[in-house]
């Protein structure tokens, strides 16, 4: 697959990516165990050396959980790589950490995951799937974010050196307050980076990519 950058923002796009790359991952992969010392390696790269932009705490928190539980199993299963609790199969390390941000409400969920063969690129057209089908995040309380695509300019980042991504922004009310999210699904050839920039008081786009920008320095490094 041609490197770069490539949002898969539609439904019928989604789909497509997904069916198509059902069939990538299985045989001997399946049986993968995570890996110790690759594990102590994931969590030293977000503990140890965050490098984030300025305005984020360089101290690493314990992962993100998010403030509500959204009905749409789609909207679950896209949030769920970033809280540390990403897709099983072949999966041979995982980190998950959260960062404050120093705007109203502002954190920074991170989760690294690392597969064995080609199946980092099976789940991500798995997420792309359930991206897709995930217009709105509702769960009772008042909570309902609206779901529209990645503006173009964090599509863009990370051109030269990720594979996929796939994401949106979502803006609305948690629990009757103002509250945003950017979330953020990439591939970098065997690894799964996950990341959600959630405030109350907004979310700006130019820094959720500079936030991925940064992830994805760290996940490479």
């Amino acid at each position: 697959m041609k490197r770069g950058l490539r949002m898969l923002g539609s439904v019928a796009t989604g789909g497509l990516l997904a069916a198509s790359l059902a069939g990538c991952g299985g045989g001997a992969h399946d049986q993968a165990r995570p890996d110790a010392r690759a594990t102590a390696r994931l969590q030293e790269v977000l503990n140890d050396r965050p490098r984030l932009p300025d305005g984020f705490s360089p101290r690493a928190e314990r992962p993100w959980r998010a403030p509500f539980t959204p009905r749409n199993i789609d909207c679950l299963t896209v949030l769920e790589p970033a809280a540390g609790r990403a897709p099983e199969r072949a999966l041979t390390a995982q980190a998950a950490v959260s960062y404050r941000g120093d705007e109203l409400g502002e954190q920074v969920a991170v989760g690294l995951a690392r597969y064995a063969g080609s199946e980092a690129e099976g789940h991500l057209g798995d997420l792309a799937e359930a991206m897709a089908g995930c217009r709105s995040m509702r769960s009772p309380g008042g909570t309902r974010l609206r779901a529209r695509p990645l503006p173009a300019p964090l599509r863009a980042v990370g051109d030269e050196v990720a594979d996929e991504v796939v994401g949106a922004e979502l803006r609305g009310r948690l629990k009757g307050y103002p509250y945003a999210m950017d979330v953020v699904l990439v591939r970098s050839g065997d690894t799964l980076v996950s990341l959600v920039h959630s405030g109350l008081a907004g979310v700006d786009a130019e820094r959720t990519g500079q936030l991925l920008g940064a992830v994805l320095r760290m996940a490479s490094a």
